[in-house]
């Protein structure tokens, strides 16, 4: 786990823009650095910057840029499967001069060519440079866990980990994308990645599962390597969909456990970190040590089933309290360090148990990302489940459990009918909720219809795709990455493992859901591995707090804070602002939007002028 950054094109970039990247990515990898330059065959400038946090092999043998053939790596992720590709590589007479997975990746490369990814299980963003025909290869894993920005430029083409890596071999930051930003207030963080755009005009991201490769004269060719389908077996049982399920999650948590470096787990009372924790526990005798949040509101309130499971498990645990100290002084440093406003509250909270995590000496943190998307988690699942299941036997029992189980503990006002589906397929305006009235508040209102990619015929499967790609997974992942990053932290996410991917993608939608248990295959899949009271809990709670919880509304010298002259009123009507913090007691779509206007104000603040 590493920061890269480079350029390829006709400037001489200063060694004093090199040094000053190296300062910022210090955070990303703090246990070495390194740098090469280039000079092409054509006479095209090269340069590969690498930041080191050290996790396999952790000898500076394995330092970067890394040399094999006439290739040179900056990578930033991890090969799981390094020690199964390694061995194949061994078997053809290859031998290594390291332990690491850097070099079996690189040299996997240089002699199978890229056709290699569909056989790495890893997460990763790379450069890759060849010195024999000057090019540079770009590279990102499969769901984007790695991130992988470039900017386009007369001179040629910047690559890094982070914006500021690139601003600073770039010597200036771009402007301000204020659009994105108006995107990120009205329609909130899952319009974040609807559209090609970033905080900054000119800021692109390679795009998950592809490669770009930059030839010696600068044109660029980008390619993907795998394309996520939905291909049901219809003729699949409801016992192999479960052995199916835990036969490869109990895999992909003993590849990610592959590690140097002591590994800590975020935990919560939802069945997606207690199934991880279990199975590492249980099945592969890993000695867990949690970490949780503890929330005071009641609505977000997990910890008396944490503490049972704990207890269930032998498990060492933290509890870490949520504090307002200093609030808006430490949203202002995480903001700085994302070089974009925090997507939701819920990544502050996060960033506060990745702090203790890092006091605890761990270099490594597991955390339960995309079980959701794979297996049915949000409510609105349950009503395109009932849809897709209206002319079937088991629609009047779906119908029933749904009544008496979840029904009761749905607040979104749309997502209480259990017909919305059925007689409107189309309707979303549960996920963009409010955003009409949130355009209201802009200087110049706002507006962008709510789309959606087409990647199957499923109801149900095509909303849980879009969520993984597009809505919920890639705000996650970016997160998850810059908190565990500020850290010098990586974060290993077992659900995003390509091989459970696909075979989740070919359950019959029939089994995702049963007796008012979403995930009732995950849940399964660890019956008698995982604490039953985890297992059997319908309560979806969601890893979260209230804006309240850290801003006192009542505080006529917090109000003040927020009125303060600020570059952000040049988009918001301060006006409009003062009447919502006159209000109190926010409902859940208002307390979201107060929480995008602190991050936009700072934002704005940091990086507008």
């Amino acid at each position: 786990m590493c920061g890269i950054a480079g350029f390829v094109g006709d400037r001489n970039i200063p060694d004093s823009a090199v040094a000053e990247c190296l300062r910022r990515m210090q955070r990303r990898g703090p246990d070495a650095n390194g740098q090469r330059r280039f000079t092409s065959p054509l006479g095209k400038q090269v340069v590969m910057v690498h930041s080191r946090l050290s996790i396999i092999d952790l000898d500076p043998r394995s330092n970067q840029p890394f040399n094999v053939g006439t290739r040179w790596i900056a990578f930033n992720g991890e090969l799981y499967n390094y020690v199964e590709m390694g061995q194949r590589l061994r078997r053809e007479g290859v031998q290594f001069q390291t332990r690491s997975d850097t070099e079996v990746f690189l040299t996997a490369i240089d002699r199978d060519g890229w056709d290699v990814l569909d056989e790495a299980e890893g997460m990763w963003a790379l450069a890759v440079y060849d010195e024999a025909d000057g090019s540079v290869t770009l590279s990102r894993d499969r769901f984007g866990e790695k991130p992988l920005y470039i900017v386009r430029t007369p001179e040629g083409i910047y690559f890094g980990s982070e914006p500021k890596f690139i601003f600073a071999l770039m010597g200036r930051q771009l402007p301000v994308d204020r659009e994105h930003l108006c995107r990120y207030l009205v329609n909130g963080y899952k319009s974040i990645y609807k559209v090609p755009a970033n905080f900054f005009e000119g800021l692109e991201e390679v795009a998950p599962a592809s490669c770009l490769r930059i030839d010696d004269s600068g044109v660029t060719e980008q390619a993907g390597y795998w394309t996520p389908a939905y291909h049901p077996r219809d003729e699949m049982t409801y016992a192999e969909a479960v052995g199916g399920v835990r036969d490869r999650l109990e895999l992909s948590v003993q590849l990610r456990l592959r590690s140097d470096v002591p590994l800590a787990f975020l935990m919560s009372g939802g069945v997606d970190s207690n199934a991880l924790i279990s199975i590492a526990k249980r099945s592969l005798d890993y000695d867990v040590h949690g970490f949780t949040i503890v929330n005071e509101d009641e609505r977000y309130d997990e910890l008396d089933l944490v503490l049972q499971s704990v207890q269930d498990l032998g498990i060492r645990h933290e509890q870490v309290p949520i504090s307002p100290e200093n609030f808006v002084e430490r949203l202002r440093d995480l903001v700085q360090y994302h070089d974009a406003p925090v997507f939701t509250i819920t990544y502050y909270v996060q960033w506060l148990l990745m702090q203790q995590v890092k006091q605890h000496g761990y270099k490594i943190s597991i955390s339960g990302t995309g079980a959701d998307e794979m297996l049915t988690g949000y409510y609105d699942h349950h009503l395109m489940h009932l849809a897709e299941t209206k002319n079937s036997p088991q629609y009047n029992e779906t119908l029933a459990a749904w009544r008496a189980h979840i029904q009761p503990l749905v607040r979104n006002p749309y997502l209480s009918d259990p017909d919305l589906f059925i007689n409107d397929p189309d309707f979303r305006d549960h996920i963009f909720l409010n955003n009409e009235g949130f355009s209201a508040y802009l200087t110049e209102p706002f507006q962008e219809p709510f789309a959606e990619e087409r990647y199957a015929k499923s109801l149900l499967r095509n909303r849980m795709m879009n969520e993984m790609f597009h809505e919920s997974v890639r705000v996650i992942l970016h997160e998850d990455d810059l908190n565990a990053m500020h850290c010098s932290i990586e974060n290993r996410s077992p659900f995003l493992d390509r091989d459970l991917f696909e075979f989740c993608y070919t359950i019959p939608t029939r089994h995702l859901i049963r007796d008012g248990f979403n995930k009732v295959v995950l849940r399964d899949s660890v019956r008698g591995i995982a604490p039953d009271c985890i297992v059997d809990e319908r309560k979806k709670v969601g890893f979260n707090a209230p804006v309240e919880s850290f801003l006192d509304l009542r505080n006529a010298k917090v109000r003040g804070e927020l009125l303060v002259d600020s570059p952000v009123f040049d988009i918001i009507g301060r006006d409009k602002i003062a009447n919502l913090l006159e209000k109190g007691n926010l409902p859940n779509s208002e307390s979201k939007f107060l929480f995008y206007f602190v991050n936009a104000k700072i934002f704005l603040e940091e990086y507008g002028a």
